[in-house]
């Protein structure tokens, strides 16, 4: 067997093309894993994307990183990367490093060669904790965490996919369960329930509430309100960092070309914004590979997008937030009826409301009133440095 080597590639270097092609092979002819694109990664300037792995990109404003590679002989066998958040230590007043990008084909020797560099990576930069995985790391807006149960199902738009294995590699290293996020499946074309109905009209009848769908010529405007949403909503909730107005940007003009405006609605209570409610039809139903040149480059994968944008049959819940004060009210049922409504008109067969931390029970109790079925769980892991 060929000698196991491992590499450092820092941040800018042009050896991150590579980095990015590690998962395309080691999960060759997959029928469930969807990668994003590599603009999303690398960035592209025709299509407006900042990658994530550019020293351009907000991330990097508050954070250091670095990436590793593992070759055995010429084949890239492995990635991982490893980074410290300062603006989530300082928001959660901890010393944790992450780990992030992990890929590696089924070999223990690889994955523990790839976790002792970004171990010690980290611990020699004072952290206490190592946690992941993730992409850089693992506040509760990035892609992150591996899939524990689900695997028979591809994952929707900004979920992660991955072998059983991976898990068990990690737990065989030393690594022990932080959190688990929970997805539950709706079917979209079910009747709706007639107390969803009357309590709709409860909840209207009580308070001024009024709704909206998002308002696309105000675009950028009512991006900012979902992050003052969101970050309000989401402030007690396990891993969470405030979404900065950049990342927001970054992440909405990626997600801007199947963006279907009615899917995304806001409602307020005297004025006041209250609420938001977003689902994107599923993006990665075209953007699943199709494993043969050049089908799988970014110009035809986009190309996909934009030809089956408005026929993609399945929606992902990805921004749902109620501030505190208008919490028990309802309002997150008369959003969801709303949605219901249009996605039952526009002919939506399936949805998803994922990332659902295990334990926030308010949650997972609306996700099943109003139809969810339990169907996936990602984990996160921590190792005590």
């Amino acid at each position: 067997m060929a000698e196991l080597s491992i590499e450092e590639i820092p941040l800018g270097d042009r050896r991150l093309r590579e980095f990015v092609q590690v998962p395309w092979r080691i999960y060759r002819g997959d029928p469930y894993w969807t990668p994003p694109f590599r603009a999303d990664l690398l960035g592209n300037k025709l299509l407006g994307l900042v990658g994530l792995l550019t020293p351009e990109h907000p991330y990097h404003r508050h954070a250091e990183v670095t990436h590793f590679l593992a070759r055995r002989g010429s084949e890239l066998v492995g990635s991982i990367s490893a980074a410290i958040n300062h603006r989530f230590n300082e928001y959660h007043r901890t010393r944790i490093g992450f780990f992030g990008f992990f890929e590696t084909v089924e070999d223990f020797e690889v994955a523990q060669v790839l976790l002792d560099a970004a171990r010690d990576w980290v611990k020699q930069r004072g952290m206490e904790v190592l946690r992941g995985p993730g992409q850089y790391s693992n506040a509760t807006h990035e892609r992150q965490g591996v899939l524990v149960m689900g695997f028979e199902h591809p994952p929707t738009v900004e979920l992660t996919h991955n072998p059983p294995y991976y898990s068990q590699f990690l737990e065989r290293y030393g690594f022990h369960k932080a959190k688990d996020y929970h997805a539950y499946e709706v079917e979209g074309q079910t009747p709706i329930d007639p107390r969803l109905e009357r309590l709709a009209e409860r909840v209207r009848a009580r308070r001024n509430i009024e709704t909206r769908m998002a308002n696309m010529k105000a675009f950028h405007e009512e991006v900012r309100l979902l992050v003052r949403i969101y970050n309000e909503a989401w402030a007690q909730n396990w891993g969470f960092l405030p979404l900065t107005n950049e990342e927001a940007d970054a992440l909405a003009e990626s997600l801007r070309p199947v963006l279907d405006p009615p899917l995304l609605r806001f409602a307020t209570v005297d004025g006041e914004p209250a609420a938001v409610f977003g689902a994107l039809p599923d993006l990665y139903v075209p953007l699943r590979p199709r494993w043969r040149w050049p089908h799988d480059t970014d110009l035809m994968r986009l190309a996909r997008v934009l030809l089956q944008r408005r026929r993609i049959p399945r929606l992902r819940l990805m921004f749902f937030g109620v501030r505190p004060a208008f919490r028990r009210t309802g309002i997150d049922a008369l959003l969801f009826l709303e949605v219901k409504k249009y996605g039952m008109a526009r002919n939506y067969q399936w949805g998803e409301m994922s990332m659902l931390l295990e334990d926030n029970d308010l949650i997972l109790k609306v996700c099943e009133h109003m139809g969810g079925r339990h169907y996936k769980t990602w984990r996160i892991y921590d190792m005590e440095l």
